[in-house]
């Protein structure tokens, strides 16, 4: 099952993540770091995260194939998935012209935002707009509501690994995913699991 990376026409991939805490943003970037070690893809992965308890911003990245630096520098991401609106905007910073972001539009307000009376959420059209002007391509779609369909609010990451798995250009498939998935999520979500990376698959 190991891949041939050259054959793929580069040896290396650098992809950001950004949300909140309770997302599942981290788990999403540790899955995709176990499907490397699958086939056989060199790998890194590293975390960044504040109050990820109170909702604060959580960030980590997932680095594969021949890299010299575990992190991703501003303007180094191949790929931003970004699990909250605002969050992408914010994180857009890592992206190039040549980026693609993967964006979920349905918002997790802060609680700064939302326990004021003076500060309104910013309009998510607005700000997939500005990122869209800054990188070479950006795929939006609802994740929660996907992960409704899926069974669960909670599976909003498996739907958004998929849409990365779909159109980000990775060294593998998207078995390697499922497999992992497979392995490490307890049976009574599996299949819950596996729809919600199916659904977010399909996204175009």
């Amino acid at each position: 099952m190991k891949q041939d990376q050259k054959a793929l026409g580069r040896e290396s991939w650098r992809v950001f993540f950004a949300g909140v805490g309770g997302q599942g943003t981290l788990l999403a970037s540790r899955v995709l770091g176990e499907a490397a070690l699958l086939v056989g893809v060199h790998v890194v992965v590293s975390e960044i995260h504040g109050m990820a308890q109170r909702g604060g911003v959580v960030e980590s990245a997932v680095l594969l194939g021949k890299i010299e630096s575990p992190t991703i520098s501003d303007g180094e991401a191949d790929v931003l998935l970004g699990f909250e609106p605002l969050e992408t905007l914010r994180a857009v910073r890592k992206c190039n012209e040549e980026s693609l972001v993967i964006s979920n539009t349905s918002p997790l307000v802060p609680f700064t935002i939302a326990s004021s009376s003076s500060s309104n959420y910013p309009d998510i059209e607005e700000m997939m707009s500005m990122v869209a002007r800054r990188v070479g391509r950006l795929i939006t779609l609802d994740a929660l509501e996907l992960a409704r369909n899926a069974g669960s609010e909670l599976t909003a990451n498996m739907v958004l690994l998929g849409a990365l798995l779909r159109h980000g250009d990775l060294p593998f498939d998207r078995q390697a995913i499922e497999r992992v998935l497979t392995m490490k999520t307890k049976k009574s979500f599996l299949e819950m699991n596996l729809k919600a990376f199916e659904l977010g698959f399909q996204q175009q």
